[in-house]
């Protein structure tokens, strides 16, 4: 492999291109060599901005001759298929979350990377990168709030992608939280409890309660149309005390007896740096082999707790996860 990462990217909307940008701008590692997007003439604007050639498909980007890893950031039903393709040409791959739409989706990814019989898909819960959530996860594992009992998550957004759904929301965006909360903790989700204020049509917010192995409860509300901007709170609750997040501000303002920080329109400033990490930490450990970052198994067993939100949203009650015994490559 070249010294410096050869990059393709798979789709050129607001997250490819955010990808795109911040892999030129912050990570020395790596060199974006390659686009496509479905909008030839977005892959061609974003293409010039940094020097890359347009692929002309996603299966002409994924070729081990031009490139040396793939980011996959295309709409979510072509995540399953195109990691797969990335796998079977032997290329290791960043996919955005939901590593697929369903379970059997996400674990065909998994079956594909079993066959293949080394680790080269990593899933894009950035969270895991972000300063805050890192230090959480350091106090709790310190025993800092002492035996952890309860967590509390928020997650709001100041507006709704268009093609958001009811559905959705567990799917692409609870599945954020379906993610940090096992891995805080270190123990998985057994069973979930999704409801909604709102009875017909597009059902947001929503609320989530889930159950984990250890016995600890953990809440979620997902408010996807919030107005107000983006909001991501998260706080551990235990028997010595407690630990949460605090929101991130470059600036304050006091004036007129009001005083408080602005409130990011969207989730790429309150995450530039998780995002700028995130991808610094995969491609070194493309260049290095050694994989790090949440792997295709885990991005499975997220899509699989979102499947039984999903289910327990649509039948009024709480759902039990299905269980699985991890594969050896991921332990």
């Amino acid at each position: 492999m070249t010294q410096t990462l050869r990059v393709g990217v798979i789709g050129t909307g607001a997250m490819g291109a955010d990808h795109v940008r911040t892999l030129h701008r912050w990570v020395p590692a790596a060199r974006v060599v390659a686009v496509q997007d479905l909008d030839v003439a977005r892959a061609k604007h974003l293409a010039t901005e940094v020097g890359a050639e347009v692929a002309a498909s996603a299966e002409d980007l994924i070729d081990p001759a031009t490139v040396d890893a793939v980011v996959i950031a295309s709409p979510d039903p072509t995540h399953a298929p195109l990691a797969r393709a990335a796998i079977a040409a032997g290329l290791p791959v960043l996919c955005e979350k939901p590593l697929g739409t369903d379970p059997d989706e996400s674990r065909s990814v998994v079956d594909a990377e079993l066959a293949a019989g080394r680790r080269l898909v990593t899933v894009g819960f950035m969270r895991r990168f972000d300063p805050g959530y890192v230090s959480l996860k350091e106090a709790v594992a310190a025993g800092r709030v002492g035996s952890p009992r309860l967590v509390h998550n928020i997650h709001r957004n100041r507006v709704g992608h268009p093609s958001a759904t009811t559905e959705g929301i567990v799917v692409n965006s609870m599945i954020h939280e379906l993610d940090i909360v096992p891995w805080l903790l270190d123990s998985p989700i057994e069973q979930i409890e999704v409801t909604s204020p709102v009875a017909d049509g597009f059902r947001d917010p929503q609320l989530a309660v889930l159950k984990l192995a250890n016995g600890t409860l953990a809440t979620v509300e997902v408010f996807i149309e919030a107005a107000y901007g983006y909001d991501v709170r998260c706080e551990v609750v235990g028997t010595g005390g407690t630990a949460a997040l605090v929101p991130p501000a470059l600036v304050a303002h006091a004036a007129g007896g009001v005083a408080g920080a602005d409130v990011p329109p969207d989730f790429r400033p309150r995450f530039a740096d998780a995002y700028r990490l995130e991808l610094a930490a995969w491609a070194d450990s493309v260049l290095d082999g050694v994989p790090v970052g949440p792997t295709a198994w885990e991005g499975h067993r997220a899509t699989v707790v979102a499947a039984a939100g999903v289910a327990s949203l649509r039948e009024g009650r709480a759902v039990p996860v299905p269980q699985e015994p991890c594969p050896d490559l991921y332990v």
